[in-house]
């Protein structure tokens, strides 16, 4: 991996562990080589992606373990927190997870070839189709996800209460602005 994408945080193009040097070392080398470059965000972003990568690679390892995909976990964990009965309209099920309407119909679709959700004509008019768990489902998302959180709770278990809830709020704030600020500059 470059200096150049470090300093960007692109994980794509990462191979293998992280570089040795720190988000520090990139920001100020950028700043001896290319003074008066804006240089303050390298510290955060940098971080952010490398971590978001340990994090994404560390998810895949442990849902290929617990034998499901991120598309099904991401369906069934929705359904699963829905509360009993463990059903909702695919409707919701979009809106939840901020997946179009096409993405979802062809998660359900597999899910239900694997026999994890059964489909249903819905409440909500004539196109309304509910889904809910099948018992085999309901296992799945049981076991999947107290593996896959387990394992995440592990990996930010040296951070205390108070810096896990400070860090929370941080990170919090930091996407609540960034959401506002990209949105306005797409739209």
């Amino acid at each position: 991996m470059s200096d150049t994408t470090a300093a960007q945080g692109d994980p794509g193009e990462q191979a293998g562990p992280l570089p040795p040097y720190s988000a520090a070392d990139i920001a100020a080398a950028w700043r001896r080589e290319r003074p008066g470059t804006p240089t303050e965000s390298i510290e955060i972003v940098t971080p952010i992606w490398w971590l978001g990568k340990l994090f994404a690679d560390d998810r895949g390892r442990a849902l290929r373990e617990a034998g499901i995909d991120a598309a099904t976990l991401d369906l069934l964990s929705v359904i699963r927190r829905s509360g009993p009965p463990y059903a909702l309209s695919t409707r919701e099920i979009a809106r939840r997870t901020l997946v179009t309407a096409g993405a979802i119909s062809q998660r359900v679709a597999r899910a239900e070839r694997d026999g994890l959700v059964r489909r249903a004509p819905g409440t909500g008019g004539r196109r309304s189709v509910e889904v809910s768990l099948t018992v085999e489902g309901h296992a799945l998302i049981e076991r999947s996800v107290d593996a896959v959180l387990g394992r995440e709770a592990a990996l930010v278990g040296s951070l205390s209460p108070q810096e896990r809830d400070t860090l929370t709020g941080l990170l919090d704030k930091l996407m609540t602005d960034v959401r506002r600020r990209t949105a306005v500059e797409r739209g």
